[in-house]
């Protein structure tokens, strides 16, 4: 397995050919207008991938009715949350065909049968069930011209060039599979390029002759065009890389794809980042969401409420931020020991019945209360446990949620398991409205429905790997 250099930003990006000059988002916008596109759905193995979308619904519940309904809306697409990444393989595997044999059979009472895109959201950096997710897809909705893989995530700083994907440290682009998210101790990998990833993940049933690539230069000397002769060019059943240093990559790339599908009748299963999702649907970005657009209570009634579950090195540095520059006089701080939380169930009950009074006379009090698990990383013998430990320490922070009364001035989960149980459960969201951005990639949901708890509040699902050391303070210190 080939090793690869870390590479200086700047100078690698501007060692590449120049971007495509002409708006390509534009000419998608056109070919969705004037053809019929098949509906997308999106099923998002955990709620970050929202993060360059909005205006669109993510349903947390997927019942042949509900879906039916979504079919009928005049959407060009929505979202379901699966929350697999959370899952083990075979529970992953169960849920992921219950809900494809669903949207096949609501698509067809709808008249939408064939006329359905499948794209499987999954982490920029890597992580999930690839490929059992597809394979689940496929045996479905039937074998593909080609499986698109494609996890470029520009505001994330996730880059693919020459087949290698590099994630953003710092000035550097380092190769994903060097850094921390490659050590995952569920979905751990090898692999930075590309080729490489898909026959690691595939136990090597995909022949280098199998895998095929949508470069940089195809992209951006070829346009929509040219990216749209590429994918008539490759053999059936194959898998499709997608190169991209710029969103306006994307956005060629994805015209061709509408070209290449209007042509020719070309369907395709997507493996993707949050950037394909957007692009495909035609959304241009809007900038993030302010304190005053969301009508946030003024004079304050009560304090926002911050949920943090996520291990990974960033989000510590962001809550390490957030806790120094707010100070105890605007940011009450309840950390919860995990070692206590997975001690026994005894423990945990005592423990959560502690935070939730603490949390409740905070807020009342107007105080900005987070509610963190210990920072110390604690794994089990195996991944599976370690898995079963994640989510017990999710559960946790939900059973917080779903103890405190008092109406929080905002709510912000930290990390996708913890964001998508405090939707689903603490909350009780069955449909949400993705109204934008609170901050670059973090999205911002509200859900206005009756059954729904704490209806109408901010509700930020802010990734765990996303954004700078500052941003999660930036973003409390300016709604706050």
């Amino acid at each position: 397995m080939s090793a690869y250099p870390s590479l200086p930003r700047d100078r690698t990006l501007a060692s590449l050919p120049a971007e495509y000059p002409q708006d390509a988002l534009a000419q998608i916008t056109s070919l969705l207008s004037t053809s019929s596109p098949r509906r997308l759905v999106v099923l998002d193995d955990d709620p970050t991938g929202t993060q360059t979308c909005h205006d669109i619904s993510v349903l947390t519940v997927w019942d042949i009715p509900t879906l039916k309904t979504e079919f009928l809306s005049p959407s060009q697409g929505f979202f379901i949350l699966t929350n697999s990444r959370a899952l083990p393989p075979t529970a992953a595997e169960t849920l992921i065909r219950e809900i494809c044999t669903n949207v096949a059979a609501a698509a067809a009472e709808t008249g939408n049968g064939d006329q359905i895109d499948i794209v499987l959201r999954g982490d920029s950096t890597l992580r999930g069930h690839f490929p059992l997710e597809v394979d689940v897809a496929q045996s479905v909705f039937g074998a593909p011209d080609a499986v698109v893989l494609a996890p470029f995530f520009f505001q994330g700083g996730r880059f693919t060039i020459d087949d290698v994907h590099y994630v953003l440290e710092g000035e550097e682009l380092v190769p994903a599979g060097q850094t921390q998210f490659a050590k995952d101790a569920t979905f751990g990998y090898r692999s930075s390029n590309l080729r490489d990833y898909v026959q690691e993940k595939a136990r090597e049933r995909v022949t280098d002759e199998q895998i095929h690539s949508v470069t940089l230069k195809d992209i951006r000397l070829g346009g929509p065009e040219g990216v749209c002769e590429r994918l008539l060019e490759f053999p059936r059943g194959g898998v499709v890389i997608v190169n991209a240093a710029a969103e306006s990559d994307m956005h060629v790339f994805v015209a061709g794809l509408l070209l290449a599908e209007s042509k020719a009748n070309m369907r395709y299963i997507y493996r993707t980042g949050a950037a394909f999702v957007s692009t495909r649907l035609g959304i241009r970005s809007i900038p993030p969401i302010t304190s005053t657009q969301l009508n946030l209570p003024q004079p304050r009634e009560s304090g926002g409420l911050i949920l943090a579950g996520s291990y990974v090195p960033k989000t510590t540095a962001q809550l390490a931020h957030l806790t120094k520059t707010r100070g105890p006089e605007s940011l009450a701080v309840i950390e919860m020991d995990v070692n206590e939380l997975i001690a026994s169930s005894e423990s945990a009950a005592g423990l959560i019945h502690r935070v939730v009074k603490q949390t409740e006379e905070n807020l009342t009090d107007g105080l900005d209360t987070l509610v963190m698990t210990s920072r110390g990383l604690v794994t089990g013998s195996d991944e599976l446990e370690s898995l079963a430990i994640g989510g017990r320490v999710a559960e946790a922070l939900v059973r917080v949620l779903e103890g405190v009364e008092v109406r929080p001035r905002f709510i912000i989960a930290k990390g996708g398991i913890t964001s998508s149980d405090a939707a689903t459960k603490g909350l009780r969201m069955k449909r949400a409205l993705i109204v934008g951005q609170a901050a670059a990639g973090v999205p911002l949901w509200r859900c206005d429905e009756p059954t729904s708890r704490h209806r109408g509040v901010p509700f930020v699902v802010f990734p765990g790997n996303v954004g700078g050391e500052s941003t999660l303070g930036d973003l409390v210190e300016a709604w706050s």
